[in-house]
């Protein structure tokens, strides 16, 4: 009974293949003898740990790969090198030379990188202040009005509730809260330097859309791996709602000495 039971299922993945393939159909004996013998990849414990760990390295490493300064790297010299490690066999570079040349590769392209974005957003905001539309506060704020409300303004210790969509120069979209759903509520005083202005400009109702230089915005050192270093930002912002502080909020803990 056990053998007729197998020749069946046996057929059945045969006929389905044959029915997907168009092709000739084989005897019985044939197909049963194609399902159940395998050539195994692996023979033993060892061999499939030790093809498992090169996939799961190989993975991740790849992955890393790909954030190196530009993306490029000779794929030849880095698979010699990393092969000759772990074989035992000598190296062109001892690990400590390798690490004090890899810190100034890496220090001189992120340099390089952090130049062309501050460049890239000088260029930018110079260019855009061209546009009658665009008004420029004195620490170098840029915005433009694209609806003007009529309600009331906020103070810098305001919770302000706002809708909003940030991108970089280039158009890449970073965050927003309309592809969210739903408007955040913050403190003013507690973002960035560029919001806490900007949004002061606004009434309730307004919608501005501002350009922030790096200095106003996340500088320097960027923000969350999605914002670079020196990155001009450009958020549409706007203003649904102001809630002044609570009066508990405004008194401050006395202070024992």
């Amino acid at each position: 009974m056990k053998k007729i039971v197998l020749l069946a299922v046996a057929l059945t993945l045969v006929v389905a293949a044959g029915a997907k393939e168009k092709k000739p159909k084989k005897s019985k004996k044939q197909a049963a003898t194609e399902v159940v013998v395998q050539t195994p990849l692996l023979t033993n414990a060892i061999d499939s740990m030790s093809y498992a760990l090169g996939v799961n390295i190989g993975t991740d490493l790849s992955k890393n790969l790909q954030t190196l300064p530009g993306g490029v790297y000779n794929k030849e010299l880095f698979l010699k090198s990393f092969t000759e490690v772990l074989k035992g066999d000598s190296v062109l570079m001892t690990n400590e030379n390798a690490q004090a040349f890899l810190q100034t590769f890496f220090t001189a392209a992120q340099e390089k990188i952090a130049n062309e974005k501050k460049a890239e957003g000088e260029k930018f905001l110079t260019e855009n202040k061209k546009n009658p539309a665009v008004q420029v506060t004195e620490s170098g704020l840029q915005y433009i009005v694209i609806t003007q409300g009529t309600g009331a303004r906020p103070a810098a210790t305001d919770k302000v509730k706002v809708h909003y969509e940030g991108t970089l120069v280039d158009g890449t979209k970073f965050d927003s809260s309309y592809d969210r759903g739903e408007p955040i509520e913050f403190q003013l005083d507690q973002v960035v330097k560029g919001w806490t202005e900007g949004v002061q400009l606004m009434t309730v109702g307004s919608k501005y859309k501002l350009f922030v230089p790096y200095e106003l915005g996340y500088g320097a050192q960027g923000a969350g791996g999605v914002i670079p270093p020196y990155a001009t930002l450009i958020f549409t912002v706007e203003l649904l709602d102001i809630n002044a502080p609570a009066i508990t909020d405004q008194i401050k803990p006395l202070e024992i000495k």
